[in-house]
């Protein structure tokens, strides 16, 4: 067993029977589907480039040296993030809190995860790889957005890319909007 297994193992004392090697799991869960492991991608592409051109929202995990996740979610028009060729992405740096999670993380730690939402899709685009922070004017100009120019840029270079099966998707009615209770969720339910 591995030393990040044991700690995870021995975090909560409060859980039993906990899973801590691949055989174990893989005895619990099956085989995964070769289908769909068959269909993973090196590259972007045609239906990845088009998918990416459509969504308006994607989720950037990244990871500090301690190992600690971070997601930030960037949202802007569909299109925003773009595709430069079928290995490499630029996502802009719109302006928000400031926290820049996701760039001091990249700059211990290229390796990032990208999934990509289109509303009203049940599939999603789970992209994996290598990402710099850049400057590059060239760049940028191609990722303004109502006149304005980003200071900074993520390029992303592609290592794998897959659609997400849409299960998940479904079974939340995500994009069922009446599906959800109005304002399940509020400043006020959070605080308490």
């Amino acid at each position: 067993m591995d030393r990040n297994a044991r700690e995870a193992a021995t975090l909560d004392a409060r859980f039993r029977d906990v899973i801590t090697t691949e055989s174990e799991l893989r005895r619990h869960v099956g085989p995964a589907n070769r289908w769909f492991t068959s269909k993973i991608l090196h590259r972007l592409d045609r239906r990845c480039h088009s998918f990416i051109a459509a969504s308006p929202f994607v989720v950037i995990g990244s990871t500090n040296q301690l190992g600690m996740v971070d997601l930030s979610p960037k949202g802007d028009r569909a299109g925003f993030v773009r595709s430069l060729d079928d290995t490499t992405l630029a996502i802009p740096d719109r302006p928000g809190n400031r926290r820049v999670d996701t760039f001091h993380n990249v700059l211990q730690k290229p390796g990032v995860g990208l999934i990509f939402f289109v509303p009203g899709h049940r599939e999603t685009l789970r992209v994996t790889g290598r990402a710099l922070i850049v400057r590059d004017q060239d760049i940028r100009s191609t990722l303004m957005d109502k006149g304005r120019m980003p200071e900074l840029a993520m390029i992303v270079a592609v290592e794998r890319a897959f659609f997400h099966c849409g299960k998940c998707i479904t079974r939340s009615n995500l994009w069922d909007y009446e599906a959800h209770p109005e304002r399940a969720w509020s400043d006020d339910a959070a605080a308490s």
